[in-house]
């Protein structure tokens, strides 16, 4: 979707927990609603979504690859799927599923690691139960860890390190450092990287790559 223009129709929590998701990608987000939550008008005002400020009008779904209907009136979110089929843009209507062209799971994102959960529709309170808790197993800690296997692996390939014993550190470092980032385990982790790549090599030596942007 980057680059690409993506039309919410309406301003509440829902549209903003769309947009909360989508806002990676890069895309064009313009947001067609009077209203907009405090996050949302805090987006707008540092640039991040686009406003107009005023209810759906036919039309407004011109130019756009992705169109969301989120307000809480149905006739407006059957008019704004209307409105995609004539266009040929894909639609998802958030309180009727089955009546759009598309729908997104429930996301788990920690930095590069992303977790998507869907039950086709049939039960979001699930989804959204299962997010719950899977999000307190999967924490900052994996973020943290997935830069730091991809420093590790670009190192490995530099080095020209064989295929198997690449694979066996890898499996080691994935296994072990999501529990060790989460203690703040900084002498475990350090002879982790000890162990496989020598005595000049500790966590500070990757820190600056691995730490939050």
């Amino acid at each position: 979707m980057n680059g690409m223009t993506i039309v919410i129709i309406g301003g509440g929590s829902v549209a903003e927990r769309k947009i909360s998701n989508i806002l990676p990608s890069d895309a064009k987000l313009v947001v067609v609603s009077p209203t907009l939550t405090y996050t949302l008008q805090k987006m707008r005002d540092n640039g991040q979504i686009q406003h107009i400020s005023r209810k759906y009008e036919k039309g407004d779904l011109a130019g756009a690859f992705i169109a969301i209907a989120a307000t809480d009136d149905h006739a407006v979110n059957l008019a704004v799927a209307r409105e995609a089929e004539k266009l040929k843009i894909l639609v998802e209507l958030i309180d009727n599923p089955a009546a759009g062209s598309i729908t997104s799971p429930a996301v788990i994102r920690q930095g590069d690691l992303l977790i998507a959960i869907s039950t086709n529709n049939k039960a979001p309170a699930l989804s959204a139960a299962i997010k719950r808790e899977l999000s307190r197993t999967y924490g900052p800690q994996y973020a943290k860890t997935v830069r730091f296997l991809g420093v590790i692996r670009e190192k490995l390939l530099t080095d020209g390190a064989g295929s198997t014993y690449n694979k066996r550190v890898l499996s080691e470092l994935a296994e072990k450092l999501p529990e060790l980032f989460e203690a703040g385990a900084v002498e475990e982790i350090s002879q982790l990287l000890q162990k496989h790549f020598g005595e000049g090599y500790s966590l500070s030596t990757f820190e600056s790559v691995i730490e939050d942007p």
